[in-house]
């Protein structure tokens, strides 16, 4: 790794060794600054983002390791180098236990000099892109980023927001697509288990015989193929949050062991004849009819309440339709700068045919069909002729397997017939109700109650 500029602090009251460092380490490409008066460099610490922090032990005025302290608390993830012509073994522990990333006995070679400061650089960078990272999974999770404005949404938000700081299990339920994954994850990012890993497991993604080593783990021997130990998914999630997606297809032989575990707060891997205490929370999700499952006995109830201490219940998009162009908007910004297509915005005749649409797939449907318009379209908006085929189709299929489809209730239906004849005739009242078979009190009042 080359120096590319990355700036160096240089504190030595030795100014001959200031000069050499300086010379040696901008030949290198560093940017280097030398100060003798360790005041001046704990000022310039507070001040400046520095790179990397080259300090002398023993100094005038504050000492190497003040310096270091100083540096762990104002730019902590600044690496710090200590040099000393006075090395002891115990001032060495010292610099480390405080933080130092190296400590260095003069006299040393310039070469093993250099290749320590490129190896704080890319401790540095490392530490740097990780914390990145972190920031921006814990802005793209924040339950202010979950899409929708509808009053159902908005009880939901509130809700991931009382409970995220909580350790109860929380149960999600919802149809396929209404992003279920994505409410776990603004569950867990927003809390104090944050810092704590985020466990995924889709239970009717794995075979039966592998669930169960996934989840608990096992020790070398515990099988045939098992040559090492192997820690169980549950123990990775410790301090954490397990997420089992489509928790019900897990095996009922397996719900009882993680019954046990929930209750005892330990788990045993598999052949291991100790059990080890674990902290997890288990946020679980469901697209089936769980109290039916129970009824038919392919769920324990006692799992059931376990898991249910919270229960979210995630409407289905054709329920909050007022959502539609958010999400879509949401969506066309996502998916510009993958696509390199400047895309603002969705035609109203589009607009009209999506937001009419059923979406059984919900959101994730949704997301799909405008990164699939966004990729035919060649235009600045997108049209219907961008939209697939069954959407457009469906504008033609009738109101009654519309509602079919829908599961309307009665009073839906008829809300709905209420509608579309007031639309045929232009609104007249009194040639509505004479084709609906109503007089016109009856249908003022229908029209009230909605």
């Amino acid at each position: 790794m080359g120096g590319k500029g990355y700036k160096i602090l240089v504190v030595d009251d030795d100014l001959e060794m200031c000069g050499l460092l300086s010379d040696v380490l901008q030949g290198e490409g560093f940017s280097v600054i030398t100060l003798s008066n360790s005041f001046e460099a704990s000022k310039m610490l507070k001040g400046e983002e520095l790179d990397i922090l080259i300090t002398d032990l023993k100094m005038k005025g504050l000492k190497g390791l003040d310096l270091l302290e100083e540096a762990k608390k104002d730019s902590p993830m600044t690496p710090v180098i200590i040099i000393t012509a006075f090395g002891t073994i115990e001032s060495a522990i010292k610099a480390m236990k405080m933080g130092a990333y190296d400590y260095i006995t003069k006299p040393f070679q310039m070469d093993e000099l250099v290749l320590t400061v490129k190896k704080a650089l890319e401790n540095r960078l490392l530490k740097k892109e990780v914390d990145r990272l972190r920031r921006e999974v814990e802005t793209r999770y924040h339950f202010h980023h979950l899409i929708g404005k509808s009053p159902s949404m908005q009880k939901i938000y509130h809700l991931i927001e009382r409970i995220s700081d909580t350790s109860s299990n929380v149960l999600i339920t919802g149809e396929s697509g209404t992003g279920k994954e994505l409410v776990a994850k603004a569950i867990h990012f927003n809390g104090k288990r944050k810092e704590g890993s985020f466990i995924a497991l889709n239970c009717a993604a794995i075979p039966e015989t592998l669930l169960e080593s996934e989840l608990f783990g096992y020790k070398r021997g515990a099988f045939t193929d098992a040559k090492v130990d192997k820690r169980g998914l549950i123990f990775e999630a410790h301090e954490g949050t397990l997420f089992l997606d489509e928790m019900t297809e897990m095996p009922l032989t397996l719900q009882a062991k993680l019954l046990r575990v929930i209750e005892e707060k330990e788990i045993r891997p598999l052949g291991d004849t100790n059990s080890y205490p674990i902290d997890v929370r288990i946020i679980a999700t469901s697209n089936r009819d769980i109290k039916s499952m129970i009824q038919q006995g392919q769920f324990r109830e006692d799992l059931y309440y376990r898991l249910n201490v919270i229960d979210i219940e995630l409407p289905p998009l054709r329920d909050r339709r007022e959502d539609i162009p958010l999400l879509a908007q949401h969506f066309i910004n996502k998916f510009s700068n993958d696509l390199k297509k400047s895309i603002s915005g969705v035609s109203e005749n589009a607009l009209k045919l999506i937001l009419n649409y059923s979406w059984p797939g919900n959101v994730r449907e949704l997301e799909n069909v405008i990164q699939r318009a966004m990729t035919l379209s060649q235009h600045d908006v997108i049209l219907p002729e961008d939209l697939p085929p069954s959407m457009l189709q469906e504008k033609e299929r009738g109101a009654l397997e519309k509602a079919v489809q829908q599961r309307y209730t009665i009073d839906q239906l008829e809300k709905e017939y209420i509608k579309k004849i007031l639309q045929e005739v232009g609104g007249n009242k009194s040639k509505a109700a004479e084709i609906l078979g109503l007089d016109r009190k009856t249908l003022y009042r229908k029209l009230q109650e909605e």
